[in-house]
């Protein structure tokens, strides 16, 4: 157990490395106001950051099968040291706009190597606590983000500290990974297919769950980017104190995560699933029926506790489905997290032509999908 415990840690730490990507949302707000754009120009942020979970999850689940997970991960974490040089070395809106293209590219891999080399380190009764533990994990670093922006305002490079201190810790990931030993379950076959992965969407439960992440992650990219705006909006509050509510938010998902890894020790996740989901729309209801700051902060905070474990379940029905299959299954699902990609477009369209209300409204319609799927779950 103690063994076990020592090659968990590391993993933990990359699901933490996970979390950096969440630093999109406050850096939208600032790039915005730095070079004066409009959101529809500017939530293209998330897009150029989101839009490589489409392309690379499922070429990422052949190389995994090739060169194994722990070094995909690794790999992860050095594409992501050089995206965090980038904004170090020079700041303008292309530059970011490749910043976080990069940033996504190692997010993906991450992602898709990350959740099922922790399979490879706990027993299977444990996995889904086990996952929902790493969103925990990966929840405190998204919370710190805006903190750790604010707090670094002050520096030489302003607010764009955030980026080499994510750098340094990206490199110390990577060192404590590669001295932890990892047997890794083999793959029945390395020669899988972009063709023969995609071909598991025609297994019907499989698409649903696909969209279940989809649905989640665009959600929450949305809800990441809009809340500081929609703050500023309502509450007419400024871009630093708006990005604190960001900071609530996954405050709240750090909580939800932390009682989800408890409580999915003895509850069903089915069960767990759908009061997640009710609570998550009662707080988006809260936040858009009643205008004033503490009403919006007590829906945001409803939301991310709701949200904060439905990630976790999705992936580990998923996972339990098609053992078998595990690295397939882990790149087609997170070939999902592109609806990061889809959802903020969308929402910068609408706000330009509404207002941030409406964007918040959007996000809430989307989320009803998380219904459909519960019908569906077995």
């Amino acid at each position: 157990m103690k063994s076990q415990t020592w090659k968990l840690l590391p993993l933990m730490f990359g699901f933490f490395i996970m979390g950096f990507v969440d630093v999109v949302g406050i850096a939208t707000s600032h790039i915005k106001q730095d070079f004066s754009l409009s959101d529809s120009i500017v939530n293209t942020i998330p897009f150029f950051g989101f839009i490589w979970f489409l392309f690379l999850s499922v070429p990422t689940g052949m190389l995994m099968n090739r060169i194994g997970r722990k070094k995909t991960v690794l790999l992860s974490f050095a594409i992501q040291v050089v995206a965090l040089l980038l904004p170090v070395i020079r700041y303008d809106f292309p530059v970011m706009l490749a910043a976080f293209a990069l940033l996504g590219i190692g997010n993906t891999l991450l992602q898709v190597a990350l959740n099922p080399l922790v399979s490879n380190v706990v027993s299977p009764e444990r996995l889904t606590s086990t996952l929902t533990l790493g969103q925990f994990v990966k929840a405190i670093c998204s919370f710190l983000g805006p903190i750790i922006t604010a707090a670094v305002a002050g520096s030489f490079l302003g607010w764009k500290m955030i980026f080499p201190i994510y750098g340094i810790l990206s490199l110390l990931a990577t060192f404590w990974l590669a001295c932890t030993p990892i047997a890794e379950s083999q793959p029945e076959s390395k020669d899988s297919s972009i063709g023969s992965i995609l071909g598991l969407l025609k297994d019907r439960y499989i698409l649903l769950l696909f969209l279940g992440i989809t649905v989640l992650v665009g959600t929450d990219v949305g809800m990441n980017i809009t809340l500081p705006k929609y703050l500023m909006e309502r509450c007419s509050l400024g871009i630093d104190e708006a990005g604190f509510g960001n900071s609530l938010y996954f405050v709240s998902r750090t909580a939800g995560a932390f009682l989800g890894a408890l409580l999915l020790l003895k509850l069903s996740a089915r069960r767990f699933y759908i009061w997640s989901v009710l609570l998550a729309l009662v707080g988006l209801a809260i936040a858009l029926m009643f205008g004033g700051l503490w009403a919006i902060l007590a829906g945001v905070i409803l939301f991310g506790l709701g949200y904060s474990n439905l990630f976790s379940i999705i992936f580990s029905y998923a996972l339990q489905y098609r053992n078998d299959q595990a690295n397939e299954i882990s790149s087609l699902l997170i070939m999902g997290v592109f609806g990061g990609a889809i959802l903020p477009p969308i929402l910068g369209v609408v706000s330009d032509n509404l207002n941030q209300w409406g964007a918040m409204a959007l996000i809430a319609l989307v989320w009803l999908y998380l219904f459909i799927l519960f019908k569906k779950l077995r």
